[in-house]
């Protein structure tokens, strides 16, 4: 499914010159417009119309920012009814009707056990500032300094959050296996493996001899997303909360892009269950601006006046457009609807690798999706699963760009094509999402060079498997 090509002209010359000037003036640090040349100029909803007229299917949806979509009307609504009012749009911590607002539908969404004893703490505007003062808060709180954080964890780009994320060179952070069922640590997967990686927890936490004292914390997502979409198995996430609650380690669920209805619940550990001491939040709950914060249980308010402030952390814009937002999405039950559209989509994608052996593993949560697309050609025969397949995954990244469909991609080594729809998409345009990726991906397919996941052979299934 094609986009249909724009007239030539002025348009198309004005979306060059643009992205020209971007490459000449923009730092080299730029990630996303490397991958995505598009110059937009007006959204509604999933769809985005560029400078040179083409339009897109927007399924990275701001890295999950956008929960209702672009330029939802509740959202405008809120933003105009602010601007209009004449209220401070600049206030640091200071308390008004919009902040009050906000935070009371904040409280409504979280779960119960933190709700009835919390407190919120607004950060910097980025989610990243957010995981910064979870970290903060636990150490001061514990006395500790010490962290447990897990292999292929995101948390942002910071100092701090840098350490605890995967790829991390710094050995102050302890690292911990996570669980990955397709690419088990221990080679085994299900539920042994994650089995396993708890018990590892475990002995690490109690032996004397482990070299790791009793930390400040233990941060931890839901679902990994920068990681390759890997969701954290129920019983490990259980077995993670009765480890820390036993051994007094404040348990910090970074929820910056599984919040707000994305993976099929409200929270993302709301599947488990599991309340954790802290949450980091951010991205959807500030309706498309920037908002962070973190919501903590009361006793860990050990802080003194200013011990962690930011001159951004009062975006009374922010705090309108996420109180409509948070209200939408909870009073038209878009968490269920994620959940039984993403099982749709899920089951859609699994469909595709019997006839694409390139597809190694299906997965997600919600309308939080994850394709990790590997090389069966170059497979160890001792491996219980091919290698990655990083350069197929740019490709199909850009074939879907040329039929109008905009991923991201992320997981080790790049090799997970990632989906996250607004949780506003209509079944039709689902169907339509799933069209243009096949076509991508047959596409990426041939013209992938001899020897790299190319073939489409049943008999190079070998070691794959899907899991959700």
């Amino acid at each position: 499914m094609a986009v249909t090509e724009p007239a030539p002209g002025a348009p198309t010359a004005a979306h060059e010159g643009i992205l020209r000037r971007q490459s000449l003036r923009e730092s080299a640090a730029r990630t996303y417009a490397r991958s995505l040349p598009i110059v937009p100029v007006r959204a509604r909803g999933l769809t985005i119309e560029g400078a040179d007229g083409r339009r897109y299917l927007d399924c990275l949806s701001g890295a999950g920012t956008l929960a209702l979509g672009h330029n939802h009307p509740v959202v405008l609504e809120a933003i105009r009814k602010v601007l209009d009012s004449g209220a401070p749009l600049h206030i640091l911590d200071l308390a008004t009707p919009v902040k009050d607002a906000f935070t009371t539908e904040l409280f409504a969404t979280l779960p119960g056990p933190l709700a009835e004893d919390a407190r919120i703490q607004f950060c910097g505007p980025a989610g990243t500032d957010a995981v910064e003062a979870a970290l903060k808060l636990v150490r001061a709180a514990t006395g500790r300094s010490g962290l447990l954080a897990f292999t292929g964890a995101y948390h942002g780009m910071t100092a701090g959050a840098l350490e605890a994320s995967g790829g991390a060179t710094d050995v102050r952070v302890t690292r911990l296996p996570f669980p990955y069922d397709y690419r088990c640590p221990f080679g085994i997967g299900g539920e042994r493996g994650a089995e396993l990686a708890a018990r590892w927890t475990e002995s690490l936490l109690d032996d004397p001899k482990s070299g790791v004292p009793r930390p400040a914390g233990m941060i931890l997502e839901p679902v990994q997303g920068e990681g390759g979409v890997i969701p954290a198995p129920d019983a490990w996430m259980r077995r993670m909360r009765a480890l820390t609650a036993s051994r007094s380690v404040p348990l910090i669920a970074d929820e910056v892009q599984t919040g707000v209805g994305r993976t099929g619940t409200f929270w993302g550990v709301e599947h488990s269950g599991v309340v954790p001491d802290v949450m980091v939040l951010s991205k959807a709950i500030g309706g498309s601006l920037p908002l962070a914060v973190i919501v903590y249980r009361s006793e860990l308010d050990a802080w003194q006046p200013g011990a962690h402030a930011g001159t951004f952390r009062g975006n009374q814009l922010a705090m309108a457009a996420g109180a409509a937002t948070l209200a939408y999405v909870r009073e038209n039950r878009l968490a269920e609807r994620a959940a039984t559209l993403g099982s749709r989509m899920l089951a859609g994608l699994q469909g595709l690798s019997a006839t694409h052996p390139c597809i190694g593993d299906v997965r997600g949560r919600g309308l939080m999706i994850g394709v990790e697309l590997v090389d069966p050609d170059r497979a160890d025969p001792d491996a219980l699963v091919p290698p990655p397949a990083p350069e197929l995954a740019a490709a199909v990244q850009q074939e879907c760009l040329t039929r109008g469909l905009i991923v991201e991609l992320g997981g080790r080594q790049a090799g997970v094509v990632r989906l996250l729809p607004p949780l506003t998409i209509t079944d039709e345009q689902a169907v339509a999402v799933l069209d243009r990726f096949a076509d991508a991906l047959a596409a990426a397919e041939r013209c992938a060079p001899s020897g790299s996941a190319s073939h489409n052979s049943a008999d190079r299934r070998s070691g794959t498997r899907q899991s959700h």
